[in-house]
């Protein structure tokens, strides 16, 4: 496991037993409140949501690029992030942010590297069709900074400083109620607080799956001698030493000479609840490698296990779940802060445009539909990484197979584009290649200039783009919803596990990057799909 993309914080879960109990009396609470309780509410937002860490920033962002009024609700008094969460950004991760056109700010601070990998055997992205054919190693406090400037640049407001204490449903909207007696009135709650999350418990929203089978520690401390820097495989299990201090040569993580040491320890038995400590860390050290190493004086000590489950649904009426909200497994491979980013993305468009009336709610089902089987690969798939780690001669003998399998070239790139998540296809139906897939970022040219397709996208607005010059595509009711832009490409259209396809006479992209309709070179079932996504044709 890479020091830098692992997602530390995957913590145990309380009673899922109760959700129908639960979902029962949120509907009476709404039922039964008061003629005057607008006079109680202080706050009336579009969309409320609770969280704001990277998956709460960017569905902001998202949502005032399409101008819905949001307030974000953060339970920390300041964006400042104690102890380490995930270390890095995945290659669709880094495109998501280029289509926003803000991917240069966490590439100037970040280190790129090759980092996807499974069993053992480290996958490198190099000739993958995409700008960004590596990971960024950046840890979360300094994502999480880059993201919340970015949202205060489009003047979304974060009310810090408070917890969700509990919220009521009815036709028109979701009132919430904050530690301190605040409360807000939405239209749309949206939970992005978490693993333990209190918008997903008080919603009734179940959230099954698998109980810790191991546990990991790990710490930010001073050490009197130094230990073996890298990761290591012991009878335990993985662990791993890295100065704070790095950078990245050649592809070789290179540490500093002194400071801070990040350690990483599998447990001999899943720990027990609480916060750890420093007598902890010490035995769990003297365990793995016969020494503390003299640790001292340490910054934060966590612990995260391979508790791993799933929101048994996305939405609840008009409570959405986004991020570990939603889904928590192990950080094998540094899936969780991509999962969380990129659901933002899928929610955001559709979320604005059911707000401003343009779609109707029913559009919001398509979240839950597209992005919970992506999640539940990226559960099966942490879950065999877990499994592959122990230590026992019949796992060895286990993960040397697999390996012998990733050797295969086909193997090699399926696994590391379905692990950058390079390989996601929306289940639009048959047809091209390119239907339900990310939109490659190609070189085109536009009005005799030259320009790339995500810079076309920077708005966050639906894109045709007619390949056919003097072409008689027309968009009619849906022109002020969705650009149309004649574009001119001769190179080879290739994506990631397909290779070369058949170059489109024409593509309909969605805000989030995917390609909703092909051209063949007629516009047949265009107004069928832009009727999906975009609003009836006589929507004003």
């Amino acid at each position: 496991m890479s020091m830098w993309v692992s997602k530390w914080a995957v913590r145990q879960h309380g009673d899922h037993g109760r959700a129908d109990e639960a979902a029962t009396a949120v509907r009476n609470r709404a039922e039964s409140a008061n003629e005057g309780r607008a006079e109680r509410v202080v706050g009336r937002h579009e969309v409320v949501i609770v969280g704001g860490g990277p998956t709460g920033l960017m569905l902001a962002g998202e949502l005032a690029l399409a101008g819905v009024d949001v307030l974000i609700v953060e339970r920390r008094a300041s964006q400042e992030l104690t102890g380490s969460r995930a270390g890095g950004l995945h290659a669709r991760t880094l495109e998501v942010l280029d289509q926003r056109g803000i991917v240069d700010r966490v590439l100037v601070e970040g280190q790129v590297a090759q980092v996807t990998g499974f069993a053992g055997v480290m996958l490198d992205l190099g000739g993958f069709p995409t700008r960004h054919p590596y990971g960024l190693g950046l840890w979360q406090n300094h994502i999480e900074r880059i993201l919340a400037g970015w949202v205060d640049e489009l003047g979304v407001k974060i009310h810090r400083g408070c917890e969700v204490v509990d919220l009521a449903q009815d036709e028109a909207g979701v009132e919430v109620a904050l530690s301190g007696g605040t409360r807000l009135r939405a239209q749309y709650l949206v939970g992005c607080d978490g693993g333990r999350s209190r918008v997903r418990k008080a919603a009734g929203i179940d959230f099954p799956g698998w109980d810790a089978t191991t546990s990991h520690l790990i710490a930010e401390v001073e050490m009197a001698q130094t230990p073996p820097l890298g990761v290591h495989r012991s009878g335990f299990g993985i662990h791993s030493f890295g100065r704070v201090d790095y950078e990245i040569r050649n592809g070789e993580v290179i540490y500093g000479d002194t400071g801070p040491v990040r350690v990483m320890l599998t447990e001999a038995q899943v720990g027990a609840g609480g916060e750890p400590t420093l007598d902890d860390l010490r035995t769990a050290l003297i365990a793995v490698c016969g020494t503390d190493y003299g640790a001292h004086s340490p910054v934060w000590i966590s612990r995260f296990t391979d508790a791993t489950r799933q929101a048994a649904a996305y939405r609840e009426r008009r409570v959405l779940l986004a991020g570990d909200a939603a889904h928590v497994h192990a950080p094998d491979g540094g899936q969780g802060l991509q999962l969380g980013v990129q659901d933002a993305v899928n929610l955001g468009w559709k979320l604005a445009q059911v707000v401003k009336g343009i779609s109707p709610d029913s559009l919001l089902d398509s979240y839950h539909a597209e992005r919970h089987p992506v999640a539940a690969r990226v559960l099966r798939t942490t879950m065999a990484s877990i499994a592959l780690r122990r230590g026992d001669e019949r796992t060895t003998a286990l993960r040397e197979t697999v390996a012998e399998l990733l050797g295969v070239e086909e193997s090699r790139r399926r696994f590391a584009a379905m692990l950058s998540g390079l390989e996601i296809r929306y289940a639009f139906g048959d047809g091209h290649p390119l239907l339900g897939r990310r939109m490659p970022d190609l070189d085109v040219v536009v009005a005799a200039r030259p320009v790339r397709v995500y810079a076309l996208l920077h708005e966050a607005r639906p894109l045709l783009l007619d390949f056919v010059a003097g072409s008689s595509i027309d968009i009619g009711p849906w022109v002020r919803r969705v650009r149309r832009v004649d574009a001119r490409y001769d190179g080879l259209w290739k994506l990631p596990t397909e290779g070369v396809v058949p170059a489109p006479s024409a593509v309909l992209i969605r805000p989030d990057g995917y390609v909703a309709w092909v051209g063949d070179g007629s516009d047949a079932g265009l107004s069928t799909a832009l009727n999906e996504w975009f609003g009836g044709a006589n929507t004003a």
